[in-house]
């Protein structure tokens, strides 16, 4: 029901834009976020909004990566910018709910080399 792109290959200290756009309507969202996962590393925390608009960033991003959300789309976006190589990572995307529903999108591949 998430679908998330834009990833690809990115020189370092290029930016992109990853976008999660959900097929269908979630109710009751209580937040989202993007999350990555490395090879051979467990999957991480990059950022996460509450449906108030609070925003959550990890530390090793700060500062380069931003998420937002259009509600009229039912998208959330990661811009993240200034990358380096240890960004590389699929990203995934969340949607979560009150009710306890939790949906993933099946990952965007995003390189980060010269």
């Amino acid at each position: 029901q998430l679908q998330a792109f834009g990833g690809g290959l990115v020189q370092p200290g290029g930016s992109l834009r990853l976008s999660c756009a959900a097929s269908g309507s979630i109710f009751s969202i209580n937040g989202m976020g993007w999350y990555r996962q490395a090879p051979g590393k467990q999957r991480e925390l990059v950022a996460t909004m509450s449906i108030g608009g609070t925003t959550n960033t990890a530390d090793s991003v700060k500062g380069r990566f931003t998420i937002s959300r259009d509600n009229a789309k039912n998208t959330v976006y990661l811009q993240m910018n200034s990358l380096k190589p240890e960004d590389a990572a699929v990203y995934y995307c969340r949607i979560w709910t009150y009710r306890g529903s939790d949906y993933w999108g099946q990952g965007t591949l995003v390189t980060v080399s010269s």
